[in-house]
């Protein structure tokens, strides 16, 4: 699994952690459960390989950091959100930003312009073009805002 797909695979569970009001560790576990895995196999593309134990790691870090530091990520949302209330941004989108800025936050082995642009990516796939204009507008002001390099 590459780091993109394993990237995507996080974005899914931070979404699911939050609209099922799941533990983390409990959704990671059902989900890597290979009975459980081998049938989402059959399903979706995204898991036609298994994580290998660094991808599995960093999966793990993402969703349980995400989970960990939801207000204060919502809060950069909401602070660079200009002109849109936090309830009118798609949770698809939020998911995605969420992870973005935790990578950006607290995982230094992930380049920030990588959070940033493999985020919008995302958007990309799973959102409107508004809402991927959106994104970027949020991430690169939250990159200009709270990192020393942006």
């Amino acid at each position: 699994m590459t780091r993109k797909a394993a990237r995507e695979v996080a974005v899914r569970l931070c979404f699911s952690v939050f609209e099922n009001m799941s533990e983390p560790e409990e959704l990671l576990s059902q989900v890597f459960d290979e009975e459980y895995y081998s049938t989402l196999r059959d399903e979706d593309g995204l898991y036609c390989e298994s994580p290998d134990s660094k991808q599995l790691d960093y999966i793990t870090r993402l969703v349980t950091g995400v989970f960990g530091h939801a207000a204060e990520l919502d809060g950069y949302i909401d602070k660079y959100s200009v002109g849109w209330r936090f309830g009118r941004i798609s949770r698809t989108a939020v998911a995605i930003m969420r992870a973005a800025m935790y990578e950006v936050l607290y995982m230094p082995d992930v380049p920030d312009g990588a959070a940033i642009n493999e985020a919008i990516e995302l958007a990309k796939r799973y959102d409107t073009p508004e809402t991927v204009s959106f994104v970027n507008g949020v991430l690169g002001g939250f990159a200009r805002g709270e990192t020393a390099g942006g």
